[in-house]
């Protein structure tokens, strides 16, 4: 049997190092802002539905979206548990960082999942611009002066440029 919303939360909400973050549509995301990646969002999306995805992109043996998320609709309390523990493992552990400290090399490596994390000017194929900034805590996509839209998260920003059909300028 599915797992409900609320039960979902309860079972997120007991990792403590996760940071609750409610979205659109009673929507709700969790963040590890410990993570050596860009990457910080681990639970995207939990719907009250039930459906919702866990970051998995860094890991073997799942069946990742583009974006590396995996699909959690009909995960059981245990699988969902053991999904969570490995997705905060592998986003805090960076093996070139681990290499480099057995190395005792003074470089610090740049850890990055093709994530554009600074905000810039988003071009369309048409030639419009849309300007993503970020400000008092969240993200603004501007259309010249305007706000088009605000969200809370990079990654939901970026999606919906991605979505509407905007690349970053470069």
């Amino acid at each position: 049997m599915m797992l409900t919303f609320e039960q979902k939360l309860s079972i997120f909400d007991s990792f403590p190092q996760l940071e609750r973050r409610d979205v659109s549509l009673g929507r709700v995301n969790y963040h590890y802002e410990q993570s050596v990646y860009d990457k910080k969002t681990v639970v995207y999306r939990l719907h009250p539905n039930g459906n919702g995805y866990v970051y998995a992109g860094l890991l073997e043996g799942y069946e990742v979206d583009p974006k590396g998320f995996v699909n959690i609709r009909d995960y059981d309390e245990e699988k969902l548990r053991d999904l969570v523990e490995k997705s905060v493992s592998s986003l805090s552990v960076n093996e070139n960082m681990e290499r480099n400290s057995r190395d005792a090399s003074s470089e610090s490596p740049q850890p990055s999942l093709n994530i554009q994390t600074q905000g810039g000017v988003w071009v369309n194929a048409n030639g419009e611009q849309l300007t993503l900034k970020y400000e008092d805590d969240l993200w603004y996509i501007y259309s010249g002066i305007s706000i088009e839209m605000v969200f809370e998260t990079r990654e939901e920003a970026g999606e919906y440029l991605a979505e509407e059909g905007f690349n970053p300028q470069k």
